[in-house]
């Protein structure tokens, strides 16, 4: 039998290892920029074509490479972070691995140009699926210039199963955002089709957080630092009042690295308890500082995953860190008076002048209330109005007379009968009492039922459910989800017929709004000014709204375009596919409040009339049951005893 075991080609071995580390264009551009940093650079560029796939380049100012480091560099397991497998325990760089470069040459097309400070031409490389194509020397500046086109062309396959420009500069983004907010000292530039994204230049870390969360988060941030022996906490967390039911905030950084922390994020949420909802999820920007001999930061190729040595101890501390800060942050200041010119008043000692006292009040011991004329006597006033001896009797006079009998009159019969009648337990409901009534007369005036009248034939339950009685049992509809369905078709008409109608607002709405919920926002404006918005581009990050749909009445709009936004991120979608429906679901579902309303009796009879009028009735926008009927035969198993 012929031996079955070879050794791969490196082509093949290199396109492997680029399945763990180039898993998208996000990929090209985080290796590449963290490389960036790792050469020292304070300017970092980032040009993108249709999301990565025509073109990354990525420009930096850093230390640049020699010819022959920068031909090297495209080798696996070529690297200058490390030397000795003990170096593993003491990284503090970005990149180490030696892979990013050979596995991003295996699957596009790559050119380098680089220089160092100290010589006087750079290197030109150019590489196609691993293999170096040219090598000469060129003129440019000082740093690296690198340029990745094609990303997968000799791999259909995974080209294939690429996302949409939209989801895949979404990941871009995130990455950028990570980098950018654990190196605010570096300025950041992002371009993408030729349209700058993000410019965020060199500032502290407070700063770099309101360029790419927006303005309105710089005031609910609470600082945190904490040190200890076993780790150091700096940064930033939320307010209580700016969690959200949507994660995307929540960042954490071990040495500057970013992470995902699954345990230390339960140490946060915890602090948080009992002063949030349970559905929401605070902000955090937390920087760990620890010994690198305490991490492994080589356990997922991607390397966003980072092993603590005693991650119990770090738990607890980070928990009494959001906890102190929080505390901190409730706690009101005491009030401390102005002493600036104030009279200093020394204290008695005891050798001082013995004729000092204390001062003393003097008393009228035979004063009696009581003794009007012996007071009026002893003590002369003017005679007025408010002092008139004879006024003065002749009050206390009537006093006996204005409360004389009451105690000795009896409750009216009528009314004690009728209280007898509502003395059962839990019967403070007058329309409870029906059946407890002997006679009709009682109840009737308690309803303020006109004589003759008829009761509504719906009733509305605790703000939330509508109750009607139907042939076949009784009928309870879910307002809520009713009030989807009929505002989700309701779009859907204005869409077909375009007959939307905005309404114009008297003082047009001013959002801003962060880096990432501004591209997300603004990828949807036209569609949502299909459904009667009014919705403008006013600068960076910054939207006015001067009108909405008609049909949603009174809103508070700006509310209402932040649901639509973090509905958004729960659900990704493609904008290229059924985007009317999707922007009328979650149109329909941020319009409807969770909170219970009340509703007139001709407002129900209305919300049943429309109901019933749309084609499914019976389903929410989301596919959850509107309503349901509860057959005559269950009733009477309920309530048989």
């Amino acid at each position: 039998m012929s031996d079955i075991i070879q050794l791969l080609p490196d082509s093949v071995a290199n396109q492997i290892a680029a399945g763990e580390v180039v898993q998208r264009p996000a990929s090209v551009v985080k290796e590449m920029v963290e490389n960036a940093i790792d050469a020292n650079a304070t300017k970092i560029t980032i040009n993108l074509k249709d999301a990565g796939r025509t073109l990354i380049q990525v420009i930096d100012n850093g230390d640049g490479m020699s010819p022959t480091d920068a031909r090297l560099s495209f080798e696996r397991h070529a690297t200058s972070k490390i030397k000795l497998a003990e170096d593993l325990y003491a990284i503090r760089s970005m990149g180490f691995r030696g892979e990013a470069l050979a596995s991003i040459a295996a699957v596009s097309e790559i050119e380098l140009k680089t220089r160092k400070e100290t010589d006087e031409l750079g290197t030109l490389i150019s590489i196609q699926a691993s293999e170096v194509v040219s090598q000469e020397e060129v003129v440019c500046e000082q740093g690296c210039n690198f340029t990745v086109k094609n990303l997968f062309y000799n791999i259909p396959a995974r080209r294939k199963f690429l996302k949409s420009d939209r989801a895949e500069l979404k990941h871009i983004m995130i990455e950028i955002q990570r980098i950018a907010l654990a190196h605010s000292q570096i300025s950041f530039r992002l371009y993408h089709n030729d349209t700058i994204i993000y410019d965020l230049p060199k500032s502290n870390l407070r700063k770099r957080i309101v360029n790419l969360h927006g303005k309105n988060i710089n005031q609910n941030l609470i600082p945190v630092e904490v040190e200890t022996s076993i780790i150091k906490i700096t940064g930033y967390i939320g307010q209580p009042k700016f969690a959200r039911k949507t994660s995307g905030d929540q960042f954490f950084f071990a040495n500057q690295r970013f992470m995902k922390h699954p345990y230390f994020h339960k140490a946060i949420t915890t602090a948080y308890e009992n002063i949030i909802a349970n559905d929401t999820i605070p902000a955090y920007f937390l920087f760990f500082e620890v010994d690198p001999a305490n991490i492994d930061v080589n356990i997922h190729p991607t390397k966003t995953e980072i092993k603590f040595e005693d991650e119990k101890s770090a738990w607890h501390i980070i928990h009494a860190a959001v906890r102190e800060s929080l505390g901190k942050f409730n706690i009101v200041p005491s009030i401390e008076f102005d002493q600036a010119g104030a009279m200093e008043i020394p204290a008695l000692l005891e050798n001082e002048d013995p004729s000092m006292s204390s001062p003393t009040i003097e008393v009228d011991q035979t004063y009696n209330p009581f003794e009007v004329q012996h007071h009026i006597e002893n003590h002369p006033r003017p005679t007025n109005q408010i002092n008139n001896p004879q006024r003065f009797e002749n009050n206390r006079q009537n006093w006996g007379s204005l409360y004389s009998g009451i105690e000795k009159e009896k409750v009216n019969e009528e009314i004690e009968a009728n209280l007898e009648a509502f003395e059962m337990e839990g019967m403070d409901n007058p329309i409870a009492n029906i059946a407890f009534n002997e006679t009709p007369e009682p109840v009737q005036q308690t309803l303020n039922m006109e004589e003759g009248s008829q009761m509504s034939k719906f009733l509305h339950l605790k703000n939330r459910y509508i109750l009607t009685p139907v042939k076949s049992g009784l009928m309870v509809i879910d307002q809520r989800k009713a009030q989807q369905r009929i505002l989700y078709e309701g779009f859907l008409q204005l869409i077909k017929t375009q007959q939307s109608v905005s309404q114009q607002q008297l003082f047009p709405h001013t959002i801003e709004l962060g880096l990432m919920d501004s591209e997300m926002l603004h990828s949807v404006v036209t569609e949502l000014n299909k459904f009667g918005f009014d919705i403008q581009y006013a600068e960076q990050n910054v939207f006015v709204i001067h009108g909405i749909p008609s049909i949603l009445g009174k809103i508070n709009p700006v509310g209402l375009l932040e649901g639509i936004i973090e509905e958004m991120k729960l659900r990704p979608f493609d904008i290229k596919e059924e985007m009317n429906n999707y922007v009328a679901k979650i149109l329909a579902k941020t319009s409807c409040s969770n909170r219970k309303i009340s509703l007139k009796d001709q407002e129900v009879q209305q919300l049943f009339n429309d109901l019933f009028c749309c084609m499914h009735p019976t389903i929410s926008p989301w596919g959850e049951p509107v309503l349901k009927i509860m057959p005559v035969e269950d009733l009477e198993k309920f309530l048989k005893l």
